[in-house]
């Protein structure tokens, strides 16, 4: 009757899967709640413990919420569009989908053995044609959508070709592209249908443009902005520079207002919701047009060039004296003269190779170039200089800002360094050091008609002058910019877009999915053509509506095709996010229910949103917003019932590696890896060190003099698995590592071990810092593993992993199999339970309801293991306490409760069990064990009745023997007495 977790741990996730315990229903009469983790990415590594932190969370909470009589959803699936998948087919020539499919059954696996209560039957993978088929229908929904500001919701793009057709676009209120021309009934009428096309892309809801890009060259695809992290891609730390190319782009911007709103109404993190909120960028002020004047001595200007600016400060209108223009803005080659054009062409190039981020973040490089034009300003008439700066984004406004030096640090900085004019329109104000950024109790001066305002004042009368010069207006504008949806890459989603005559066409419902074609590489063509291009049956049929031989068409998807009725594909694919911005719906449709539709109405209507979402901040500004976006407009279409997809959302923190590092001596040429170990690296003794680089130096360069030099060192991360529990890593094991370090030299400690440095980081397998649970599940089981994850720290939290801890409560479940089992097999029984028993079984439903109710699963775990202490001191063996405490224990430690459970005579799985109901009255004292103290000194403790009369204490503590003992015949002089706490006898 030993505790064998390995058997126990197997048997049990045999009994879930055959008999499917955790398989949702969608008619049950209970309560619903839908549990969802941010599906994984299968990558080659599989999981490490940190992995299943959120996991383990939102497990313990599903099968808390089982207990309580809902009807739980727990689903899990597989985001397996990638860019790992897709480098290792480039470097192999082997499939993704053969790869994907080879991790997916390694990440199964793992999950499993862990323990989780997921409903399988409804795993979705993003790479699978049934799935990405609603992916790609999602995508044409899109297409053939507008958003009316009028009714503030998305429409079908056929109620606006009725009205173009009855009156024209003049009274149109859309989100659309700048620009738009001005046509009316008649006019759209007479245009051709490639015109029509045209103007209907200015307002789709997603459309083809130009816009500059995040170009990778080395992965050979555009990354977003969220996959780029100080200036080179996320995926392999490769450089990213921007580009234009035409890319497929969501309006989502036609959404910002309502994607702040929608904040207030979610049960997010107040730091998640502020990072949505930044992102979004709401800011409230003017739209400013500045004339561009003609060049005396060139005609490269044109009277007709205007600059358009918004600005949060037009009250500081005055203080203009010059204007900075993103050094990507189409004006700018322009209106850049030729004396400047060497120099704007050389700044130009340079400023491609940062990517925006990295822009943004460096406030302190200061950079720019004249392009020799200028500006009129609306009031004064007076030229203003035009420079680019690459702190001004081509994205983000007009990508055109006025530039207030006195008012704004960067423009400050900026003018200061090229010598530009700043006029200061503060009154009082001090700018001989710096710019006078505050609003607050200052008045406008130097600014003719605004002088002596305050900021409101002066901000108004601005917008209304600008107004009726017809050079201005008030607007609200939005830092979030429309999501480029386009990846040249082979694994992701196919468009199911043809082109005709260069114009995209959408196929049919009824003919998707567009799978994927066979490609010979997954490199872009010779002429750099996304991958696609290398297909060979890559052209759409409009006779069969079927896939066939591109050599029927133009490869190239903008040329004119022959007019056959066969036409080229999309070569492009869509983004990593796509899958992943809808995937919570397809998972409320059983598996066989799965037909015409993403998921039933009923399904939909049933499950209606997710309820608890479990995963990592880093997805704030990508999966989440997109995830939102997506269901707003899905809603606004009428196709779900909700406008957010996660009710409440909680963001894991991250468990830690402990990485180890061993220092690599730098300046010694000519000779082998030589490496210092950690404590001669920090003594850094010069007199001791010097002779061993000598030594070392000349025994490979006998003829070389050695020259004393200031050797640095460089750490390198070094595999874990190397490094004993004393910080010593075995040389030899080392040494085999890499074929570079075969030949290494190593500088030891006197006692001849070579110590690493240890540090705590984030656990990755770039930092040879990962632990495998697979291991961990070996040696002490998946209920180990599951509680200490969750004994670690605060879920929210970061927190370092030790394997040495997780003896801890492994040993407690060991203790906890002896409370129920003995020598001779299970040892509890139909005894009475005490007051002490039962006292410490209802403060532990107590407190463990309240824990999981506040998802504070680490105190649960000290909890459990102060009960078994207890319920062990009071040798109990009764089953009205011990059954409850398994079901209590159950969510956290599920394996070895369904065991003891079963040993109990249940014949069902403890997940069916209803959560112990807490009962106050075990918890009321009705004793209570008086310190007995003469003079301050307690002598002995008396346990008398909580409800006893104070007189009736001080007879009882004066009568008895040991209080006799103490006076030995005198008469206290006082008895103080505070009842249900002390008694103290002076004396």
């Amino acid at each position: 009757m030993q505790y064998h977790f390995n058997d126990i741990e197997a048997k049990w996730q045999k009994y879930w899967a055959e008999n499917q315990t955790f398989k949702a229903s969608n008619t049950s009469d209970k309560p619903k709640y839908y549990v969802l983790d941010m599906f994984p990415y299968p990558s080659g590594a599989g999981l490490h413990v940190g992995h299943p932190l959120g996991y383990i969370a939102s497990d313990i909470y599903a099968r808390y919420k089982r207990h309580k009589g809902f009807n739980v959803l727990h689903p899990q699936g597989y985001d397996s569009f990638g860019l790992p998948a897709e480098q290792y087919a480039i470097q192999t020539g082997q499939h993704p989908a053969i790869t994907t499919e080879t991790n997916i059954k390694t990440y199964r696996r793992q999950l499993d053995q862990i323990g989780f209560s997921f409903d399988w039957s409804r795993e979705v993978r993003t790479s699978t044609p049934e799935y990405y088929k609603w992916t790609q229908w999602i995508f044409i929904q899109l297409f053939e959508s507008w958003y009316n500001n009028t009714t503030n919701k998305a429409e079908e793009i056929s109620s606006l070709i009725k009205i173009f057709s009855a009156e024209g676009n003049a009274n149109v209120n859309a989100v659309c592209d700048d620009n738009i021309e001005i046509f009316s009934a008649d006019d759209w009428n007479g245009f051709s249908s490639e015109k029509q096309q045209e103007i209907l892309l200015q307002y789709r809801l997603t459309y083809l443009a130009e816009t500059e890009v995040n170009w990778c060259p080395a992965l050979g695809t555009v990354l977003a902005n969220d996959e780029i992290v100080n200036g080179v891609s996320e995926r392999g730390g490769h450089p990213v520079m921007r580009k234009k190319m035409t890319q497929w782009s969501m309006r989502i911007s036609a959404y910002a207002e309502r994607l702040l709103q929608g904040l207030d109404t979610i049960d997010w993190t107040d730091s998640l919701k502020e990072s949505q909120r930044n992102w979004i960028g709401k800011s409230v002020g003017a739209s400013v047009t500045f004339n561009v004047i003609p060049s005396v001595s060139s005609s490269v200007v044109e009277t007709s060039h205007k600059i358009e600016v918004f600005t949060t400060r037009p009250d500081t209108i005055f203080g203009v004296s010059f204007m900075t223009l993103a050094p990507e803005h189409e004006l700018v080659s322009q209106i850049t003269t030729p004396e400047q054009k060497a120099e704007v062409d050389a700044y130009i190039l340079a400023t491609s190779k940062r990517s925006e981020r990295d822009r943004m973040a460096d406030v302190k490089t200061i950079s720019g170039a004249f392009t020799g034009a200028y500006a009129e300003h609306p009031f004064s008439k007076e030229p203003i200089p035009i420079w680019i700066g690459d702190y001004v984004l081509a994205g983000y406004g007009t990508g055109a800002v006025m530039s207030v030096p006195c008012g704004d640090q960067r423009d400050y900085d900026f003018a200061k360094h090229f010598n530009i004019n700043i006029p200061n329109i503060f009154e009082g104000a001090d700018i001989s050091e710096a710019a006078f950024t505050s609003k607050d109790n200052v008045k406008i001066t130097n600014s003719d008609f605004l002088n002596g305002m305050n900021y409101k004042k002066a901000a108004k009368r601005a917008i209304y002058e600008l107004e009726q010069l017809g050079q201005g207006e008030g607007k609200t504008n939005y830092r979030l910019r429309d999501a480029v949806f386009s990846r040249q890459r082979y694994w992701g989603e196919p468009f199911p877009v043809y082109y005709v005559n260069g114009m995209p066409q959408m196929i049919d419902k009824q003919h998707l999915p567009i799978t994927l074609p066979e490609v010979e590489k997954y490199l872009p063509t010779e002429t750099g053509e996304p991958p696609l291009g290398r297909a060979d049956v890559w052209a759409w049929d409009t006779n069969t509506n079927t896939v066939v031989s591109n050599t029927l068409v133009s490869s190239s998807a903008v040329e004119t095709s022959k007019d056959n009725g066969i036409y080229p594909l999309e070569l492009n694919t869509m983004p990593g996010w796509a899958g992943s911005s809808w995937y919570f719906f397809r998972y409320m449709e059983e598996k066989a229910n799965r037909g015409e539709d993403f998921a039933s109405k009923d399904a939909l209507n049933y499950w209606e949103n997710v309820d608890l979402y479990i995963g990592g901040s880093e997805h704030a500004t990508g999966h989440l917003l997109y995830s939102r976006f997506w269901v707003k407009f899905l809603k606004d279409r009428g196709f779900v019932g909700v406008e957010e997809p996660f009710k409440k959302l909680i963001n894991q923190g991250m468990i830690l590696g402990t990485s180890a590092f061993v220092y690599e001596v730098l300046g010694l040429e000519n000779t082998p890896p030589v490496f210092i170990s950690l404590g001669k690296k920090e003594e850094n003794n010069a007199d001791v060190l010097n002779p061993i680089y000598e030594s070392i130096f000349k025994k490979f360069n006998p003829d070389e003099e050695f020259v004393l030099s200031s050797f640095g060192v460089r750490p390198i991360h070094v595999d874990v698995s190397f490094i004993n529990a004393s910080d010593e890593m075995d040389i030899e094991v080392f040494k085999s590592w890499r074929a570079e370090f075969k030949d290494a030299i190593f500088i030891c400690e006197d006692d001849k071990t070579f110590k690493v440095k240890r540090e705590v980081e984030k656990m990755s397998k770039s930092k040879y810092n990962v632990v495998n649970p697979d291991n961990i599940c070996e040696q002490y089981g998946a209920d180990s593993l599951r509680l200490y994850e969750m004994f670690l720290g605060p879920l929210e939290q970061a927190k370092p992993w030790n394997t040495a801890g997780i003896t801890g409560v492994h040993g407690f479940l060991k203790k906890l199999w002896k409370l129920f089992v003995g020598e001779n097999g299970v040892n509890v029984n139909n005894a009475e339970p005490t007051k002490d028993n039962l006292k410490t079984l209802h403060k532990t439903i107590k407190k463990v309801q309240e824990d999981i109710e506040n998802f504070s699963f680490n105190t649960s775990v000290s909890t459990f293991m102060i009960a078994v202490n207890e319920l062990t001191q009071q040798k109990c063996t009764s089953k009205a306490v011990l059954e409850p405490l398994l079901v209590l224990l159950s969510p956290y430690a599920p394996h070895i409760t369904e065991e003891l459970y079963s040993q109990l005579g249940n014949t069902t799985s403890i997940s069916t069990a209803p959560f112990p109901e807490f009962d106050a009255s075990h918890l009321v004292e009705s004793s209570k064990n008086y310190p007995i103290s003469f003079n301050g000194k307690m002598r002995f403790t008396l346990e008398l009745p909580m409800d006893m009369p104070k007189d009736d204490i001080e007879k009882t503590v004066m009568a008895h023997e040991k209080t006799i003992a103490q006076l030995d015949g005198r008469t206290p002089k006082k008895i103080i007495i505070v009842p249900g706490k002390i008694v103290n006898i002076v004396g």
